[in-house]
């Protein structure tokens, strides 16, 4: 059982997260789609606290000993979702650029042409 010092100190976490999300997303210091899982994450976590017997339901269902245990499992899971989303965007920017750079090179090559024209 989580003891209630535990859920105090977790929903003032919660609330603290969620207030810094929602002004880097105000600042454009993050984009929204990359927002939307910490909100998604932050709901959760913030319903698991507020029905402690809701948490305890699912940690037995998943065959954790402990809720608070179930905590870290969360965070562990929810890290490595955020890190194949960032590997997929990171992938997909690096072909992105690749492409750029191939069709700005292809722009300069073709307009490097005209001014050796030009100066003879």
């Amino acid at each position: 059982m989580i003891t209630f010092k535990l859920q105090l100190i977790l929903g003032i976490l919660i609330i603290l997260a969620f207030i810094f999300v929602v002004n880097m997303v105000r600042k454009r210091s993050l984009e929204l789609k990359y927002a939307l899982s910490w909100f998604i994450l932050l709901i959760g976590v913030g319903i698991l606290d507020c029905i402690p017997q809701a948490m305890n339901a699912l940690a037995k269902a998943l065959g954790i000993y402990d809720p608070v245990n179930m905590i870290f499992f969360i965070g562990f899971i929810f890290a490595i979702v955020i890190l194949f989303i960032l590997t997929v965007t990171l992938s997909r920017m690096s072909a992105r650029i690749r492409k750029m750079a191939q069709i700005v090179a292809m722009m300069n090559d073709y307009h490097g042409d005209d001014k050796k024209e030009k100066n003879d």
